[in-house]
């Protein structure tokens, strides 16, 4: 019994042997396909890279394109016979850099393909292809650079350059290889992955000497490379020149938004670039020559650079003041108590919501936020400044103040809005009070900023009480849609549309009548309010916010000019144009663009060449 099984166990083995010699008999004797690696010896890995997905304003005006160029590779264990000096001649490099650039590709693999020469046009692509054949190793790639046909937008399009060390070492899946371009900043950040498209590889078999000897499989294993998806823009270009126009020689920021949708039609940020500095092959140095400019012109200021609201501010208090019924529009303060001045403007300005508004009157203000916080059953001013912070924060909050906002690009800044934690932070639990942050009031002290924010609350104040997600991309793959949820998101600050509708008699006084008379255009009711915002390095900057038409309003805009002072003389301006080109297609002022283009206020590295 036992011999029997014995026997069974062995024979099964011997089967098992046979089966499996065959196998390999088949494989390396008969079989046409491994016959062929005799032969052939090796299979390479062709990575096809998809041109980039390229982006449109509004209107299916190109703002970033692709421009066809080849990047040449090697793979050092594949480099056999060079003449190195032929080489270095044919493709103009210096013996210096192929030592360097080899060194470099040897020590990240000898196996692996790694970037050796960036960039050949065509035209020396055709120049220099039947010379390959010398150069075993060496190979080339279709790919392109970006290029910005419209020569504006540089902060918010970001640009793509060379992947980062720490990003290609932190990528989860070996996607991209080393000297590969990837999104860095802007839309070409946020969007990269419909941007880039999907990569295709192709299969090929090499003999010994390096030849290609077709498709391995005839190409079964093959996958095809998928073109970048579009970005439609919510920009309007034509309105963001025209800012870049008017924004020459100055330092600040402009905003325009659609009120209805939330999308961005203008985002500038000034002093700006040429984005085609940071494409191309003087990368490097273009670069170091921007980030060490003192004027910042790579730093966006519309998102991330931190102001005071000023006066702007007021209008929030006054819609809070009335949705927490300490104010009513008829509410006056004449002769009522105030640290703050009011311009030199007479005691009237103090005997409503409206004239107060128009008038931009402090010692109002003043009142109506000591109403907020101090509008409390509490007997101690400092628990009743402690309730009527924290109700006033929320509601505040829900503007958009404090926050980041979502917009669909990196870099926004949530910016500061006092709490109750910040003043325990100041001066200690409970021992604090309305007179420690009444600068509050009307947009200064304990709270910050950028142009975003004051773009998005003229829109708030265009839709009377709610706000829709700013972004800048209307469309992905098509002109409108296949947006994520978040971007068209509607916030709703839970005051009532009413207190809205209240002061907007002020508001457009302040155009035709107030602070803002510059801003002001025939047949077209805009409605805003100026402001200024404390600067201790210099003069003050100057705030404009505003939106137009009053019925049904297309646009809402904010613009900050730095050092300018008065609101109402600079940004004002500035903005009616935008408004003016949007509405009427055409600017009937030209005298006014004219003198603001001409108009420059001292930037920093201005102010260092003074001295």
């Amino acid at each position: 019994m036992l011999e029997s099984r014995k026997q069974i166990i062995l024979f099964f083995f011997f089967t098992i042997g046979i089966i499996y010699i065959s196998r390999l008999f088949y494989i390396q004797i008969l079989d046409p396909k491994y016959k062929s690696f005799e032969v052939t010896n090796a299979i390479k890995r062709v990575i096809e890279v998809p041109l980039r997905g390229q982006i449109y304003d509004r209107n299916g005006k190109l703002l970033v394109q692709n421009k066809e160029v080849y990047n040449m590779y090697v793979t050092p264990v594949e480099v056999k016979d060079l003449d190195t000096a032929r080489f270095c001649r044919v493709f103009n490099i210096t013996r210096g850099y192929f030592d360097s650039t080899m060194n470099d590709a040897m020590h990240y693999s000898r196996k692996r393909a790694s970037l050796f020469l960036r960039q050949l046009s065509k035209e020396d692509f055709a120049r220099v292809a039947d010379a390959m054949v010398n150069f075993k190793g060496f190979t080339f790639e279709q790919s392109f650079f970006r290029t910005y046909p419209a020569n504006t937008m540089a902060n918010a399009l970001g640009y793509i350059a060379e992947i980062p060390k720490k990003t290609y070492e932190a990528q989860e899946t070996n996607y991209y290889r080393k000297g590969d371009y990837i999104g860095l900043t802007g839309l070409e950040k946020q969007y990269e992955i419909p941007l880039r498209g999907k990569r295709g590889v192709k299969f090929k078999l090499m003999d010994v000497s390096g030849a290609d000897k077709g498709s391995y499989e005839n190409g079964r294993l093959d996958t095809t490379a998928v073109v970048g998806e579009d970005l439609y823009s919510s920009i309007d270009v034509e309105l963001q020149q025209l800012a870049d126009s008017l924004f020459q020689n100055k330092v600040g920021a402009i905003v325009a938004i659609e009120p209805k949708t939330g999308e961005i039609l203008v985002m500038g940020s000034y002093p700006t670039y040429n984005p085609n500095l940071l494409s191309g092959k003087a990368y490097s140095e273009n670069y170091l020559n921007l980030i060490r400019d003192p004027d910042k012109p790579t730093f966006n200021r519309a998102i991330s650079s931190f102001y005071r609201p000023g006066s702007t501010f007021k209008l929030v208090q006054a819609v809070v003041g009335q949705q927490q019924g300490v104010i009513n529009p008829r509410t006056s303060f004449i002769g009522a108590y105030s640290p703050m001045g009011c311009h030199g403007h007479g005691a009237h300005h103090m005997a409503n919501l409206n004239n107060a508004v128009q008038f931009s009157c402090n010692p109002y203000f003043y009142n109506v936020f000591k109403k907020i916080i101090n509008n409390s059953d509490r007997d101690s001013p400092f628990l009743a400044a402690r309730e009527g912070l924290t109700r006033w924060h929320d509601m505040v909050g829900r503007f958009g103040f404090g926050k980041k906002l979502g917009i669909d690009i990196p870099g926004e800044k949530g910016q500061l809005l006092p709490d109750v934690g910040l003043y325990d932070k100041y001066y200690g639990e409970n021992r604090w009070k309305f007179s420690y942050f009444y600068s509050v009031a009307i947009g200064e002290g304990e709270v910050g900023t950028d142009v975003l924010k004051l773009a998005n609350l003229a829109a708030t104040f265009a839709n009377k009480g709610y706000w829709i997600t700013p972004h800048l991309v209307k469309g992905i793959g098509t002109p409108n849609g296949n947006l994520p949820d978040e971007l068209t998101e509607v916030h709703q600050t839970e005051v009532n549309p009413q207190y809205f509708d209240a002061i907007y008699d002020g508001m457009q006084r302040v155009i035709e009548a107030g602070t803002a008379r510059r801003a002001y255009i025939k047949d077209i009711p805009i409605l805003g309010k100026t402001g200024t915002s404390e600067n201790k390095k210099g003069r003050d900057h100057a705030i404009f916010m505003a939106f137009a038409p009053r019925e049904n309003p297309k646009i809402a805009i904010a613009a900050i000019v730095e050092n300018a002072g008065y609101g109402g003389s600079s940004a004002g301006p500035i903005s009616s144009l935008i408004i003016e080109k949007y509405l009427t297609g055409k600017i009937e002022r030209r005298y006014m663009a004219e003198q603001i283009k001409n108009t420059s206020y001292m930037t920093v590295a201005a102010s260092k060449a003074a001295k």
